[in-house]
């Protein structure tokens, strides 16, 4: 039997992290579904084709990773694909009580859905979506802050 996990969030864009966390996801997993979902709290840098085309560029080559779009309840777009993970990664501790909180709410929601949650390797910790656009934004070197042979 084939396990899958969710990897949701807005990736906006994806970063080095991001793609740490799928790599260590994958070694869990059989595969990775990475849900490109848009924060209603955020406002959107990249348009979602952007953002779909970044993380295909980054995963390109790496087996069991799939990209998809989604705009509902992640524990919906979960159970519509018969998946019972959800993987969420982690800078620190202001992510970690964001992400468990968001985790006990999943829960008790859905008690078949499990979150697993990846601290990022030290090496990533410094590096957000925010960091990035900031930098873009002001016409930076962002190329340390995202995945190798990705083009924004």
């Amino acid at each position: 039997m084939k396990k899958t996990a969710l990897f949701p969030g807005s990736f906006d864009p994806f970063t080095a992290g991001h793609l740490n966390i799928l790599r260590r996801a994958l070694t869990m997993f059989d595969e990775v579904v990475v849900a490109v979902g848009v924060n209603q709290d955020k406002r959107g840098f990249f348009p979602m084709e952007k953002r779909l085309d970044i993380i295909s560029q980054a995963t390109r080559g790496i087996p069991g990773v799939r990209v998809i779009e989604y705009g509902n309840l992640t524990i919906d777009t979960c159970r519509e694909l018969g998946i019972r993970h959800i993987v969420r990664g982690v800078r620190n501790m202001i992510d970690f009580e964001t992400e468990r909180s968001i985790a006990d709410a999943n829960r008790r929601l859905a008690p078949e859905i499990e979150t697993i949650i990846i601290p990022t390797a030290q090496e990533f910790a410094h590096i957000s979506s925010s960091a990035v656009r900031d930098i873009l934004r002001h016409g930076g070197d962002y190329s340390a802050f995202i995945p190798e042979g990705v083009k924004l």
